[in-house]
């Protein structure tokens, strides 16, 4: 993680842009993998928790129906976070975080290990759906990490 961390830090450091998470099942695992890096207060500006609805629904200001239609791990909530996320930090790059982490909470039409990252670069948006095989929650949480640090890198080169 510290390797795709530095990356993205020198990569935002070169480009002069600022970024922003909104993270719910990785509980500010995104955040700290940036913050661990030296420089990073040049580039990164804001991370939220928005671990509960109401926090999605108070703090993000992801419409309550969004929530109750399309359930909190979904694309329409992730993509409404990271729109969200924008308005409020004004970085160049947002990127939001919801999913199920497990090893309880899962349910057949979303299973443990599934999560969605969305990421908002200009007018440029991406959400990406992704289902993890491992049950353990920490393998879960670094390996959507792993994967948002190289949606990231993606986006910026």
């Amino acid at each position: 993680m510290n390797k795709h961390s530095q990356k993205v830090v020198k990569l935002l450091i070169k480009k002069r842009l600022k970024i922003s998470f909104a993270e719910s099942c990785t509980g500010g695992l995104l955040s700290s993998a940036i913050t661990s890096i030296s420089g990073s207060s040049k580039v990164f500006t804001l991370g939220l928790i928005t671990y509960s609805n109401q926090a999605k629904i108070n703090t993000l200001k992801v419409p309550k129906s969004i929530i109750m239609k399309y359930g909190a791990v979904s694309y329409e909530t992730c993509l409404s976070m990271v729109k969200k996320l924008n308005r409020i930090s004004k970085t160049n790059i947002s990127v939001s975080i919801t999913g199920v982490a497990g090893p309880n909470g899962g349910t057949k039409k979303k299973p443990v290990g599934l999560v969605f990252i969305g990421i908002k670069k200009g007018n440029k948006t991406l959400v990406k759906k992704f289902l993890f095989k491992s049950k353990k929650r920490n393998s879960i949480q670094k390996s959507t990490v792993n994967r948002a640090l190289n949606l990231i890198l993606s986006f910026t080169e």
